[in-house]
């Protein structure tokens, strides 16, 4: 794909040629010093490395919502540098590691920890999502007002993994974060009506004897929440959307302004609760997989905007709370390095969705929720240059022991997919070469990225 040099060489210039812009018309891309430097048809070299890529599809760099990354606390199951190397991968360039680690995101101190490994790693921008409550306990709020004035500035606040059930305390989150212009991301699960719970409620549950889980449950804490934040006046976010009737509760409370936003899982957009027919605890999530029925509608919302991105809810364990029976099982599923590829097969191969379409869910909108100004950005000059390259008409089939996350736990594991991230720009470097990990980015050799150039953190 490109005749390699090093960025010694070449001061980090790439030329990207022949690519279709977000599936359009084929140009070419020239990268300089971080930056998109130039867009147009037979761009000169001018000592940069070339990269040919007819063929392929160049998109923005995907931000991903949603991401359990583990670290600190939880590394037998995944770390920021495993995780992160797994977004590269699968073609992220900016993640949200949810707050759900041990210690749990609820301080400055800890988001900032998280921040600081993730620029250890380089592979991607990692982003802090701070807890709602202290500890995930829904007893009393964290310090949200000192983790968004924090190094990591602190945006997005979630106890995901478990709701946010009581409404007062809804409500005073909805509150605090507008000080800040934040945003609420709700895990919506009445705990009362899932006790027990372990997949969908439905004809499938009912023959194989679990206890089900039932759509309501989902859907009543949405229609409190939209309700709370349109009195409030705050962002709320719907974490991983699952039944069609959380999809009209949406579409009810865009049509009436409430500013809602709302994310559904890659594998929400395929699988079904009739896998749980093989009782194999790898099908085994919150929220459960739910009918066709379910599938068809998210896949329709994801279409016409009223589901607004893909978040993967990345969720790795270690192979023993995965591979035990069924009501011992951890919840959760991998989702970075097969995202792109499950959305193409159920949106872009269905005729449902564009690569525009496409950058704007897994991009543009995600970064803009998690107000992250350099990611998600048009393919223009003067842009910052997080940048993939995906050919479409590559075909892999998914080996989970040949992936770079540790967690071995993904529902795909032996089918083909269509779609192949082949390369990954994340600040104008290539993380990503030839469907292979490259070279990190380095923060210390731009003063502008360097930790202590951020302003201080309130403690």
């Amino acid at each position: 794909m490109a005749e390699q040099q090093q960025d010694a060489v070449t001061g980090g210039a790439y030329l990207i040629r022949g690519a279709a812009l977000l599936g359009g018309a084929a140009e070419d891309l020239l990268i300089r010093d971080g930056v998109i430097a130039r867009r147009g048809r037979d761009l000169p070299a001018d000592g940069a490395t070339v990269i040919e890529a007819a063929g392929l599809v160049a998109l923005p760099g995907m931000v991903d919502i949603h991401t359990h990354l583990r670290e600190p606390g939880r590394e037998d199951a995944e770390t920021v540098e495993t995780g992160t190397r797994a977004a590269a991968l699968g073609g992220y360039t900016a993640v949200h590691a949810m707050a759900n680690s041990t210690p749990v995101a609820d301080t400055a101190g800890v988001v900032e920890q998280v921040l600081t490994l993730g620029r250890a790693a380089g592979w991607v921008d990692v982003r802090p999502v701070g807890a709602v409550t202290v500890g995930l306990a829904g007893e009393q709020l964290a310090e949200l007002g000192a983790m968004a004035d924090s190094r990591a500035r602190v945006r997005v606040f979630s106890d995901d993994g478990i709701c946010v059930h009581d409404p007062v305390l809804m409500r005073r989150a909805l509150e605090y974060v507008k000080a800040f212009d934040g945003v609420v991301a709700q895990h919506a699960q009445e705990p009362r009506l899932t006790a027990g719970a372990q997949m969908n409620e439905g004809e499938v549950s009912a023959v194989l004897g679990l206890t089900g889980w039932p759509a309501v449950a989902e859907e009543s804490i949405i229609a409190r929440d939209v309700l709370l934040a349109q009195h409030v006046g705050s962002r709320l976010h719907v974490c991983h959307v699952s039944t069609a009737g959380s999809v009209e509760i949406v579409r009810w409370a865009k049509s009436r302004g409430v500013n809602v936003t709302a994310e559904v899982t890659p594998h929400h957009l395929w699988l079904t609760d009739e896998l749980a027919r093989s009782y194999d605890p790898v099908y085994k999530v919150n929220p459960p997989l739910r009918t066709d029925a379910d599938v068809q509608a998210l896949r329709a919302a994801l279409a016409d905007g009223t589901i607004d991105v893909v978040g993967t809810d990345h969720a790795p364990h270690p192979s023993e709370h995965k591979e035990c029976e069924w009501a011992q099982a951890a919840m959760g599923m991998t989702g970075l390095e097969t995202a792109l590829s499950v959305v193409q097969h159920t949106m872009i191969e269905t005729g449902l969705m564009s690569w525009a379409d496409f950058a704007r869910v897994t991009s543009a909108v995600p970064a803009a929720i998690g107000r992250l100004e350099d990611q998600g950005r048009p393919l223009e000059a003067g842009e910052p240059a997080n940048v993939i390259l995906v050919d479409p008409a590559a075909r892999w089939t998914v080996d989970p022991s040949k992936m770079a996350t540790m967690g071995r736990n993904s529902p795909f594991a032996g089918r083909e997919l269509p779609g192949r991230v082949v390369a990954t720009f994340f600040k104008g470097h290539p993380t990503v070469l030839d469907g292979k990990l490259n070279t990190p980015y380095r923060y210390d050799s731009d003063p502008q990225d360097r930790p202590e150039t951020a302003p201080a953190g309130r403690h």
